[in-house]
C-alpha cells in the first residue's frame, strides 16, 4: 500500500510565500537597475519606450503584456506595447476614447481591476477587452515635476491579477520608469530640434544663393530678387527654399549648356 504524503503544513506554505516575494523583488531591483542602465543607451525613442514597457512585465507580478503611451504637444501620441496582443487592447481604448490608461494620465492616478468585464467605470472598453481575453489590467500614470509624461498599461489575461503587492510594484517601477522616458524624450526632442535648425539653416543658405543668381541675371537689388523668389514660390505654390532649389537647378543646366557650345572663330589669324 503506497504511502500517502503528509499534507503540508502553515510553515511550508509560509516559506513558498517567502520564497515568492524575494523573487518579486528580486525581479523588481533588476529591472530597475536596466532602468537606470538605459541613460547610456543611444536608442531611438521608440526602442526605448518598448524597453520599458518589457520591463514592466518583469517587475509586476501578474503581469503578461504592458504598454506604455507618451503624451506630447507637437505631435501624435506615441504608444508602443511589449506583446502583440498589447496593441489590439490599447487600439480599443484609444478608438472610443475610454479605457483604465486615459483615467490614469487624466487623473494622474492608479487605476486598477480584475474583471474589466463588468467594471462600470469603463462600460464600452471593458467588455472589449474581455472579449479578448483580457481581464486585468493596472494602469499607472507617469509623473514627473512638470507634470505627466504619460501612462503605462499592464494587462493580464486571468481575472484578479493584480493584487496590492502588484500595484506597489508598479508604483515603484513607475517613479523610476517615468525619470527614463523624461531622459529619452529630452534626448529626442534636442535631436529633433538640432535637425530642424540644420535643415533651416541650409534653406537659408539655399534663398541667398538664389538671391544672388537673379541679382547678377536680373540687375535688381537683393530685396527686388527676394520678391521675384516670393513670386515663383506663390505662383508654382511650393515652399521658398523649393523655388530657390529650383533656381540654382536652372543656373546649373545654363551653366553646363554654355560650356558644351563650341566656341566660333573670329576670322582673325
Amino acid at each position: 500500500m503506497a504511502e500517502k504524503s503528509a499534507p503540508s503544513g502553515p510553515g511550508e506554505h509560509q516559506r513558498s510565500f517567502s520564497g515568492r516575494a524575494a523573487a518579486n523583488q528580486a525581479n523588481l531591483a533588476d529591472s530597475l537597475a536596466a532602468l537606470a542602465d538605459m541613460a547610456y543607451e543611444s536608442a531611438g525613442l521608440t526602442d526605448l519606450l518598448t524597453r520599458v514597457a518589457e520591463l514592466a512585465v518583469q517587475a509586476i507580478p501578474g503581469a503578461d503584456g504592458a504598454g506604455l503611451t507618451l503624451l506630447e504637444v507637437d505631435r501624435a501620441d506615441l504608444i508602443v506595447k511589449s506583446e502583440a496582443f498589447v496593441r489590439a487592447i490599447d487600439d480599443i481604448q484609444y478608438g472610443i476614447g475610454e479605457g483604465p490608461c486615459i483615467s490614469a494620465a487624466a487623473t494622474g492616478q492608479t487605476k486598477r481591476s480584475g474583471e474589466l468585464g463588468i467594471d462600470p467605470r469603463w462600460p464600452l472598453f471593458g467588455p472589449r477587452a474581455s472579449a479578448l481575453g483580457v481581464h486585468s489590467a493596472l494602469s499607472l500614470p507617469l509623473v514627473v515635476t512638470t507634470g505627466i509624461l504619460g501612462a503605462m498599461n499592464v494587462y493580464a489575461h486571468a481575472p484578479d491579477s493584480f493584487d496590492n503587492h502588484s500595484q506597489n510594484c508598479g508604483e515603484t517601477f513607475a517613479i523610476s520608469a517615468a525619470l527614463a522616458v523624461q531622459n529619452a524624450q529630452i534626448i529626442d526632442q534636442t535631436t529633433r530640434f538640432v535637425g530642424q535648425l540644420e535643415t533651416g539653416l541650409k534653406g537659408r543658405g539655399l534663398i541667398d544663393q538664389a538671391v544672388g543668381i537673379l541679382r547678377r541675371r536680373l540687375g535688381v537689388s537683393a530685396g527686388e530678387a527676394l520678391g521675384q523668389l516670393k513670386e515663383m514660390s506663390d505662383s508654382q505654390e511650393i515652399p521658398l527654399v523649393a523655388a530657390a532649389s529650383s533656381v540654382l537647378k536652372d543656373a546649373v543646366r545654363r551653366r553646363q549648356a554654355d560650356d558644351s557650345t563650341p566656341s566660333v572663330p573670329d576670322g582673325r589669324g
